[in-house]
C-alpha cells in the first residue's frame, strides 16, 4: 500500500533526537571525568553553548524557509534546553550513581589492578584507592574510596545502606555501595580521611 503523506508534510524528528543525544552524549563525557569536570561543562560551555546552538539551529530553519523544518527547528530548541537543563541539574546522589556506574562498567579492570597494587595493610585495614573527591575550601572536602573487601563483610553494610563504623574502614562513614562481589565505594564525612578521622 503506498503512503499518501508527501515527504515535506512529515514532521522530521531526527533533528530534536540528535540533539537530545547530544547533549546526553556531553553530559556522560564530562561524569567520567568527575564532579569538576561536569561543573566546568555546563558553566564554561553547555551555557554559551545553548544559545550558540540556539542561535545556529533558528538561522538554519530561517534559511530553510519550509515550515516543517521551522518547525523541527524550534522543537530542537526546545529540546535542547529542556535535556541540558535537566541533565546537568540532576540531584548529586544521581549524577554521583551514574558516574560511579560508568567508570565502573569502562575501567574497573585499571582500578582493580591500582587497588590490588597496593600494599597489604599491617592494622587490618582494607586495600584501597581514592575513587572520587569534591567540596571547596570553607565547606571542606569528601572522599569516596575504591575498596576491596576479599571476605565481602560490606555486603551488610550496603545492603542496610545505613552508617556505621565497619571492619577494615578506619572510620564510622555515612555510606557503602556495592559495585560487584567484593568491591565497594565507600563515603566518608566532609573533612574525614582514611589516614584522618575526625
Amino acid at each position: 500500500m503506498h503512503n499518501s503523506t508527501p515527504e515535506s508534510a512529515r514532521f522530521n524528528w531526527k533533528l530534536p533526537a540528535c540533539t537530545a543525544l547530544g547533549v546526553v552524549a556531553v553530559y556522560v563525557l564530562s561524569a567520567l571525568w568527575g564532579e569538576n569536570a561536569i561543573a566546568f561543562v555546563y558553566v564554561l560551555l553547555l551555557r554559551p553553548g545553548l544559545i550558540l546552538a540556539s542561535i545556529g539551529l533558528i538561522v538554519y530553519g530561517i534559511i530553510g524557509k519550509r515550515r516543517r523544518k521551522w518547525l523541527a527547528v524550534l522543537t530542537a530548541v526546545a529540546v535542547l534546553w529542556a535535556t541540558g537543563y535537566a541533565v546537568f541539574m540532576l540531584p548529586v546522589e544521581y549524577d554521583l550513581a551514574i558516574r560511579t556506574t560508568a567508570r565502573w562498567l569502562i575501567w574497573s579492570n585499571d582500578y582493580k589492578a591500582k587497588v590490588l597494587a597496593e600494599p597489604a595493610s599491617t592494622n587490618g585495614s582494607l586495600k584501597h584507592i581514592e575513587w572520587e573527591s569534591w567540596g571547596i575550601v570553607p565547606s571542606g572536602f569528601t572522599v569516596v574510596y575504591l575498596v576491596f573487601d576479599p571476605s565481602d563483610l560490606l555486603s551488610a553494610a550496603a545492603r542496610k545502606r545505613q552508617p556505621g563504623k565497619f571492619d577494615g574502614i578506619p572510620c564510622e562513614v555515612p555510606e557503602v555501595n556495592r559495585l560487584e562481589k567484593n568491591w565497594y565505594t565507600v563515603m566518608f564525612y566532609t573533612d574525614d580521611e582514611w589516614s584522618h578521622c575526625q
